[in-house]
């Protein structure tokens, strides 16, 4: 499993259509994507049930693990809008018997209206 303690490097907005290739084996039915982002070689996806951290491992980048975050197992989380010089904003999601997952999500992403939508299915 990833170690989400660490938290991701920070994460860049993608189109989702380019994740579907390394993500379209973990999709169950009626399952679609919210927010896609990568980082260098990672990714995290927020679908309506989950949220799916794909980590690429070793040098050929063959080795990939999947971590998924059911909404179900959110008891609390929090975001952090971007400021004037911090340009980042920040979600945080507390899972039990997890902990805290933090998430940097760098450029232009409107985290107060995806703090609406990820309302929908935690609360």
């Amino acid at each position: 499993m990833i170690d989400f303690q660490q938290g991701f490097v920070k994460l860049a907005p993608i189109n989702p259509e380019q994740i579907m290739p390394l993500l379209s084996p973990m999709i169950v039915d009626n399952e679609s994507i919210v927010a896609a982002f990568r980082t260098v070689r990672d990714s995290v996806v927020f679908t309506d049930k989950r949220i799916i951290a794909i980590n690429v491992q070793g040098i050929t980048g063959k080795k990939t693990a999947y971590t998924s975050l059911p909404y179900s197992k959110v008891q609390a989380f929090s975001i952090e809008t971007a400021g004037v010089l911090d340009r980042d904003c920040e979600i945080e999601l507390y899972f039990s018997a997890l902990g805290k997952v933090k998430f940097e999500i760098k450029g232009n992403f409107n985290i107060v209206h995806f703090n609406k939508i990820l309302s929908q299915y935690v609360l």
